[in-house]
């Protein structure tokens, strides 16, 4: 996946995550964790490597397996994001 996609990728799991309303209390504090990773990936995206911390993928892995029944138009987005991660070796 080129920088292009990474970045499109993000900017729409941001998107999502900003407009997901019905979740619990750590629901939202996932989601919220997660806006602020996702925020610092795309605020990086132009350098020349970006490199997810170990911890904020953790955060993604958790967050899909919370909010995967609920919501999984947002949990299928996560996957793709840590599966292109994973194969640009991040």
């Amino acid at each position: 996946m080129d920088e292009q996609e990474l970045r499109k990728l993000l900017e729409q799991l941001h998107n999502e995550i900003e407009h997901t309303q019905s979740v619990d209390e750590k629901g939202r504090e996932l989601l919220q964790d997660l806006g602020s990773d996702i925020r610092d990936l795309l605020a990086r995206s132009g350098q020349e490597n970006i490199n997810a911390r170990p911890s904020m993928l953790k955060r993604m892995e958790d967050s899909i397996s919370y909010l995967e029944v609920t919501h999984p138009t947002l949990t299928n987005t996560l996957s793709q994001l840590l599966e292109s991660l994973s194969n640009a070796g991040i």
